[in-house]
Parts: structure tokens; C-alpha cells; sequence
């Protein structure tokens, strides 16, 4: 009977399964994208742009909000679920600051003049980051609905399959955006 429970450990949870399966879709098509922003460079009317430094604390924002939805597993684990509830509230008021940050540094590039129509370069720039604020924006309703089933008092099972799949999910969009920012100031 040891060995059955020991071995039924091992396996990932099915809903796991399909995150890490959509998790690699995505890592493929950022990868294409960047790609062809490379290939795309090479044109003699590329137009290289700064990036402003607003999106400097956009990315230090995200990159602690990684650190407080780690926080917030490792307190769901201990059962300590008033520090869990804590650290998933400051996970997602910094989700919101990370895309409010976000709105804010597209604008200044805007108001430069850094528009879609303005350059092929800057067609890539928008669709690229567009699509990570999409999946931001899915991490930040998901952390909504955590937050809602954490304070709920309806919930008496306390599942970690959940809070896991959030933690991995929010600490991949938190790598792309840094994989983005370098690569955007990298690669003008």
C-alpha cells in the first residue's frame, strides 16, 4: 500500500500537465516572435528607440511580485492561511501596478511618436509586448479568483494543485517580461 501512495506522489496532476503544456506553446511563440524581430532588424529603415525607464520599475515590480506569490505558496503549504491571504492580495495589487507601469511606459513611447504605423520596428514592439500584457492580465484575473476562493467561507477542502499552478503561471509570465525587457534593451 506504501508503494501505491509513493508512486501516485510521482505523478504530475493532470491540470499541471496542461499548464506546463500551454507554458511551452507560449515559450515557443515569444521565442518566434523575438526571433523575427532579429531577422526583421536587418532592414535599413529599422528605427531603434530607448526604452523609458518607467518599465525599469515595471520589471522590478513583477520580479517582486514573484517573490510574495512564492511567499504565498509556502505559506498555503504551512497552513498559515492569514499570511497566504497577505501575500496573494500584495501579488495582485503589484500585478495591477506591474500593468498600470506598463500602460504608462506605452504611452510615453506613444506620445514620442513611437506608434504602430510609424516603423516595421515598431510594429514588432506592440504585438510582441501586447501579447505578454494579454497574459498578465489572465494571470491577474486568476489571481482574483484565488483571492476570492482564499477569503470565501464556503471552501472547507484545501487543495495546493491550485496555488501551485497560479505560483508556476505567475513566476513564467515574470520571466518573460524580464526575457522581453533585456531583449528590448539588447536588441533596439
Amino acid at each position: 500500500m506504501e508503494l501505491v501512495m509513493t508512486e501516485q506522489r510521482k505523478k504530475m496532476h493532470p491540470h499541471k500537465f496542461i499548464l506546463w503544456i500551454a507554458i511551452s506553446s507560449i515559450t515557443l511563440m515569444f521565442a518566434g516572435l523575438t526571433s523575427a524581430y532579429i531577422i526583421k532588424r536587418n532592414q535599413p529603415n529599422w528605427l531603434e528607440f530607448k526604452l523609458p525607464v518607467i518599465f525599469w520599475y515595471s520589471t522590478a515590480t513583477i520580479a517582486i511580485s514573484s517573490v510574495t506569490i512564492w511567499l504565498a505558496v509556502r505559506a498555503f503549504r504551512q497552513g498559515e492561511m492569514s499570511k497566504y491571504r497577505k501575500m496573494l492580495v500584495t501579488t495582485f495589487v503589484l500585478g495591477i501596478v506591474f500593468v498600470s507601469l506598463q500602460v504608462t511606459g506605452f504611452i510615453q513611447l506613444w506620445k514620442q511618436g513611437i506608434t504602430l504605423t510609424r516603423n516595421v520596428s515598431i510594429s514588432f514592439l506592440y504585438p510582441i509586448v501586447g501579447l505578454h500584457a494579454v497574459h498578465v492580465i489572465g494571470g491577474v484575473i486568476a489571481l482574483l479568483i484565488m483571492f476570492l476562493k482564499a477569503f470565501s467561507r464556503r471552501q472547507k477542502t484545501y487543495s495546493a494543485v491550485p496555488v501551485e499552478m497560479m505560483s508556476t503561471y505567475w513566476h513564467f509570465v515574470d520571466f518573460i517580461w524580464i526575457y522581453l525587457f533585456i531583449f528590448l534593451l539588447m536588441i533596439r
